[in-house]
């Protein structure tokens, strides 16, 4: 049985990894950090009691900022392959943050390839790239097109990148950047736009909400599924050679038109609900992302499954189903409390 560890195995993608592994028939492994509440809700569905026999997940406390730790848990699980999901991601949040982003989305990745190095195992490295390395360079953004990011996640992202590329050439180290640009979910974080809307959304349909409030909706994205991004990643690990490759849908479209979709969808006009709120725009912005995947497509197999408008209305039909189901557990609650008192 091959054995895979996943660092940031909680997020949206490690959850939708953890599952295809999962099926693949892969033991999996996942680094979790401490919390004083639970944090692995994303998660919950796979995971089983360790002292099950049958059991073929298991979660272990580290942080990408402690490296001893890492080398350690490297070396004691022996994985055959390691995709490195976790950092500080969201862009917004590294303005607010830059030193921190810097050390662990830049320099955490530093301390993973040094691990496998210092372990001296043979394993597969995937590191998560992302399109915010390209930043203001043009569409559409391939393999080819220069580094240009305009936030410190971006810069992060690119150090790290690089830091990939020469553990690769240096020591032979199976090690490959998968450049995915925006891929959404309804695991995607509340914080992240797209999430944002199809939330609030639900909350404005179910009349508990009224407003939503977002930054700039002129910039435009690739948006694909996060259940399509992750076969990516686990097809440039089956590969004879390592390499880099952008994880993409070919189509860009802005955050406005992910208003329309989503708001029409549910029958609304998105410009009676929403309000742009200074504080939500970046000092520096991409303005357009656009992925050219075609090198997946010709070495991997890879293409997207799930369209923009799918993705929309997907989203909409989670947040929505997840929000009634949480009135009518309070409703459920207040019933039962009701007859109790009787």
């Amino acid at each position: 049985m091959r054995k895979a560890l996943i660092t940031g195995i909680t997020g949206q993608d490690g959850s939708y990894l953890a599952e295809f592994l999962l099926e693949k028939g892969c033991e999996v492994h996942g680094l979790i950090r401490r919390a004083s509440t639970f944090n692995t809700e994303r998660i919950d569905h796979l995971y089983t009691d360790p002292h099950d026999p049958k059991t073929k997940i298991y979660l272990h406390y580290g942080d990408l900022s402690d490296s001893g730790q890492l080398t350690n848990l490297i070396y004691n699980i022996q994985p055959e392959e390691v995709y490195h999901l976790g950092a500080q991601s969201h862009v917004r949040v590294s303005f607010d943050m830059p030193e921190y982003t810097g050390d662990i989305t830049g320099i955490g990745t530093t301390r993973m390839l040094e691990a496998i190095r210092r372990s001296g195992i043979k394993t597969k490295f995937y590191q998560a790239s992302s399109s915010e390395m390209f930043g203001a360079s043009p569409p559409p953004q391939n393999e080819n097109t220069p580094f240009r990011p305009r936030s410190p996640y971006g810069a992060a992202k690119v150090y790290a990148f690089w830091m990939v590329a020469n553990y690769r050439e240096a020591y032979k180290i199976y090690a490959c950047n998968g450049i995915l640009f925006n891929h959404e979910s309804p695991r995607r974080g509340e914080t992240f736009v797209t999430r944002k809307i199809t939330r609030s959304l639900a909350r404005i349909k179910l009349g508990l909400e009224r407003k939503v409030y977002l930054g700039n909706l002129d910039a435009r994205r690739d948006w694909g599924y996060a259940g399509d991004y992750v076969e990516a990643m686990w097809l440039m690990l089956q590969q004879d050679e390592p390499d880099d490759y952008v994880i993409a849908t070919g189509e860009s479209h802005s955050v406005q038109e992910f208003l329309e979709e989503a708001f029409s969808y549910q029958g609304l006009n998105w410009k009676d609900y929403v309000e742009i709120d200074p504080r939500y725009f970046r000092p520096t912005d991409v303005g357009y992302l656009q992925g050219d995947a075609s090198k997946a497509e010709r070495k991997l197999g890879w293409k997207p499954k799930v369209k923009f408008k799918e993705l929309v209305k997907l989203m909409v039909d989670a947040d929505l189903q997840a929000m009634i189901d949480v009135q009518d557990h309070r409703e459920m609650m207040r019933n039962t409390l009701g007859k109790v008192k009787e």
